[in-house]
């Protein structure tokens, strides 16, 4: 005969064998507060170099002066910014010989063009050779140096050729190149060389070159050379 015994569940219970030996006490060491603050140094210190590398680029980016733009060309005046009265000026060349002398009345200056205007204009050039150009007028306008100058009103301009014979060239208008010694005009002018006059409808004269041309109508009156 068999019998069979049912048990209950019985709940686990750990069973230990010899005696149990409690786990030691955990302690905690506290770190000095300068290697805590040496630690937290070494690891942000790359953000702080980099934040003070930006402050300090932003510091010199708002010293550094702002450029300022090209200022405007002053506006050139058209009245004249300076006149003389009763005035001579000379210019000399560079071996210190007088190279041209510009007298007048009256003279302005005009900076937008650089020209210069003259009343009662009495105008000197001198060749190296040592001959004398003389130009007048009522009213002259000219180049700042004065080497070129339009005569206006009762204009007249002397001189010699190179041979010596006097030369005049008289009219209401004559362009006359003093340095060069060129005479041009295309209004009626009257002319002398030596002892021959004409009336031309307009003038170009080279002294340098020795070369007249006009324009008609022509009206002169040539003197006979004497025979050899």
């Amino acid at each position: 005969m068999s019998v069979e015994l049912h048990l209950p569940d019985l709940p686990e219970v750990p069973i230990s064998i010899g005696s149990e030996v409690p786990p030691p006490s955990v302690r905690r060491v506290r770190v000095p507060w300068h290697l805590r603050l040496r630690d937290l140094l070494s690891a942000y210190l790359p953000l702080l170099l980099m934040g003070l590398i930006a402050l300090a680029t932003w510091w010199l980016v708002k010293q550094t002066p702002v450029p300022q733009p090209p200022a405007a060309a002053p506006a050139v005046r058209s009245e004249p910014d300076y006149t003389m009265r009763g005035f001579a000026l000379e210019r000399f060349d560079a071996e210190g010989r007088l190279k041209l002398r510009i007298e007048g009345d009256w003279l302005r200056h005009y900076p937008d063009t650089d020209r210069i205007e003259i009343d009662g204009a009495v105008i000197r050039a001198f060749a190296p050779d040592g001959r004398e150009t003389r130009a007048t007028a009522r009213r002259a306008l000219g180049n700042g140096d004065g080497s070129e100058v339009q005569l206006l009103g009762g204009a007249e301009v002397t001189s010699r050729d190179a041979a010596g014979a006097p030369v005049f060239i008289r009219g209401e208008f004559l362009h006359a190149f003093l340095v060069t010694e060129r005479v041009r005009s295309h209004l009626p002018v009257r002319v002398r060389v030596g002892k021959d006059e004409m009336s031309v409808g307009g003038i170009d004269y080279d002294n340098a070159a020795s070369r007249l041309e006009y324009k008609g109508p022509v009206r002169a009156v040539f003197t006979p050379r004497a025979a050899r």
